[in-house]
């Protein structure tokens, strides 16, 4: 029996995920992580993007967080983010349309303020559409 961690997923509004796990990869700041069972521990920031978990048999699970901080104890994974949903209830559409949106006012903006706002929610609109892109293949598969 493979080794697992206790995994907490919690956004400002719910609760999305507290289960038994075999691996946990999170979006870092300074790039991806993958955290197994009795990981040194660890508390970082994380960057909008998907966050995998598998679970035991090898089923993953996909979440999109808008960033949110990470902390890893030997036995347990923690995340907390203000915007959290599982890949299959996010919204394609609307993902496509903040991300041109975006693109739209970094084109066309007038002040720092607003380049700085635009260029955060195009990294949260583009790290939607890749998450929902990995639930396809994972679909698919």
């Amino acid at each position: 029996m493979a080794m697992t961690l206790h995994v907490d997923i919690v956004s400002a509004e719910k609760e999305l995920f507290s289960g038994v796990a075999e691996m946990v990869t999170a979006p870092g700041e300074l790039g991806e992580l993958g955290i197994l069972p009795r990981h040194s521990q660890l508390l970082t920031r994380l960057k909008p993007g998907q966050v995998r978990v598998r679970l035991q048999g090898g089923e993953e699970q996909l979440f999109y967080v808008s960033g949110g901080m990470l902390e890893v104890q030997p036995h347990l994974v923690t995340i907390l983010s203000d915007t959290a949903e599982r890949a299959r209830d996010l919204d394609e559409a609307a993902a496509s349309t903040a991300k041109q949106r975006a693109e739209q006012i970094i084109a066309d903006h007038r002040s720092e303020f607003e380049y700085a706002r635009a260029k955060a929610e195009l990294a949260e609109a583009i790290a939607q559409l890749q998450t929902i892109e990995r639930l396809r293949k994972l679909r698919k598969s």
